[in-house]
């Protein structure tokens, strides 16, 4: 029956229902980053519709209205690049899937900005430009909106190239290129300015050490002791301890801004405290946790796993309360000069402006955050949660150090920097093993060169394109924000 003209029929049927779904499957498969982009252009189209809602349709108002509209672009920019260095490092060490790293980034990146956002900004971001030099409040509007456009435009583009920078840098050089445009040269502080660019290699450099320590002491004290499971109950709850502890000071330092203002000395007091009483918690936890285990790299592992998720939620959490309002500063600057026709160094921002932020970030996050949770979380080099833990208690602590020191850091390098820390001092350390005589010979393995090349643990063309990115973006956003801001100037004037 299948040979006669009625099967062939039925073949043909097949072939072109098979082809019509190949088709579709394409189709679908084109389609989907569009949707992404359309729901993101819903937010900004809603974003400024909240703004004309808020400040009605009177023709000086638009301006907060397109602004508006550019911060919710920023935000969502945010959510895709800056969030997938707190996220990536728990996915890439399988800890958390992607799926359960968005959600949780959504809600405590947003509960962080809520929450414990600071009620204050600095519209001059880090004082770099002297507020003297740009009294006029039409030409601060439009220097705002010139570092709020160039802003986005450069973290948007870095999302796209797959590189993980600095959101604070970018609003950094936006600022810095309209107050040059406006007012010139002498406007800078250039000490100010001076201080970020050493950040740039004390931040990555920094982050990348206290990684790299906290592994080797991982290595030392439990991988490399006979009974591992022994050794992993004595260290595992002094990390989990060490952990909250800075967490905790970190949180009180940068995330009760709209609570109370503590300083460094509280703050480590507190840090001690909820260290103490987290590593009294968790120590009958991995006790259990650690019963029947074999005594296995394998079996610690997965006795970091639950604290590397803890760790992962508390850093979106404080870097909502710390970083959105770096980001929605602009757009706040820009809100209050329209409001009071003033320009003062600190404004308080408006909650829908904050709203803004916080829903931003996760709709960049939930749309476009996979590709650079991928890239920090596996490309770079390969996590376990043991290296992930070192990479989250590194960035951690070392904004601790910073704030302590005065130093303007970026939680970015530091993680990034913590990323890269964990994989270099992988290869130093493969490569000193491989240095050792061999026990029965006595000789020292000879090894090609190209095998050592093939060996490296860290993916140079990755290291050299996020290098090439974090040193380029206050130059290129001060560029980017300089033309804008001439341009909005001519146009209006």
């Amino acid at each position: 029956m299948t040979d006669g003209p009625i099967g062939q029929q039925w073949k043909t049927l097949d072939s072109d229902l098979n082809r019509i779904s190949r088709v579709e499957q394409a189709a679908t498969y084109v389609a989907r980053p569009m949707v992404g982009f359309g729901i993101a252009l819903a937010f900004i189209v809603l974003a400024a519709l909240a703004a004309t809602l808020f400040f009605g349709q009177a023709p000086s108002n638009y301006v907060v209205v397109a602004a508006a509209a550019f911060g919710a672009y920023m935000a969502v920019n945010i959510g895709a690049n800056d969030v997938a260095n707190n996220m990536g490092p728990a996915v890439g060490a399988k800890a958390l899937s992607m799926g359960g790293a968005i959600v949780i980034a959504a809600i405590c990146e947003s509960a962080g900005a809520l929450l414990a956002g600071g009620d204050v900004v600095s519209t001059i971001s880090k004082g770099i430009i002297d507020p003297a030099s740009v009294e006029d409040a039409q030409v601060f509007i439009w220097a705002m909106m010139a570092a709020l456009v160039s802003s986005a435009l450069w973290v948007n583009l870095a999302t796209w190239v797959g590189a993980p920078v600095s959101t604070t840098h970018s609003v950094v050089g936006g600022v810095m290129g309209a107050g040059i445009a406006a007012a010139g040269l002498s406007a800078v502080d250039w000490s100010s300015m001076s201080m970020i660019a050493a950040s740039w290699v004390i931040s990555p450099v920094m982050g990348g050490a206290v990684a790299a320590f906290f592994l080797a002491l991982i290595k030392s004290q439990i991988l490399y002791k006979q009974d591992k499971i022994a050794a992993a109950r004595r260290w595992v709850p002094i990390l989990i301890g060490l952990m909250a502890g800075v967490f905790a000071s970190y949180l009180a330092l940068k995330g009760l801004k709209k609570i109370v203002h503590v300083d460094m000395g509280p703050a480590l007091f507190i840090g001690l405290a909820v260290g103490a009483l987290s590593y009294a918690m968790s120590y009958p936890v991995i006790r259990r946790a650690s019963v029947g285990m074999e005594n296995r790299n394998k079996s610690v592992k997965i006795l970091f796993g639950l604290p590397l998720v803890f760790s992962a939620a508390l850093l979106s959490f404080a870097h909502g309360a710390n970083d959105v309002a770096n980001a929605v500063g602009p757009l706040a600057a820009i809100v209050h000069a329209l409001e009071f026709g003033t320009v003062e160094a600190k404004v308080s921002i408006p909650m829908w402006v904050m709203v803004i932020g916080a829903f931003g970030i996760s709709f960049g996050l939930f749309l476009f955050g996979p590709k650079l949770i991928r890239m920090v979380g596996s490309q770079i080099t390969k996590l376990n949660p043991m290296r992930a833990y070192c990479v989250a208690l590194s960035a951690a602590i070392t904004v601790i150090i910073a704030s302590w020191l005065g130093l303007p850091v970026s939680s970015t390098h530091i993680a990034v920097g913590g990323v890269f820390g964990v994989g270099f001092y992988r290869e130093w350390h493969m490569e000193r093993r491989l240095r050792r005589p061999d026990v029965t010979s006595g000789q020292v393995k000879q090894i090609a060169r190209e095998e050592r090349q093939r060996r490296k643990l860290v993916r140079r063309s990755h290291f050299l394109t996020i290098i090439a990115a974090w040193v380029i973006t206050v130059p290129a956003t001060a560029m980017i924000s300089a033309i804008t801001f001439l341009g909005l100037n001519t146009v209006v004037n």
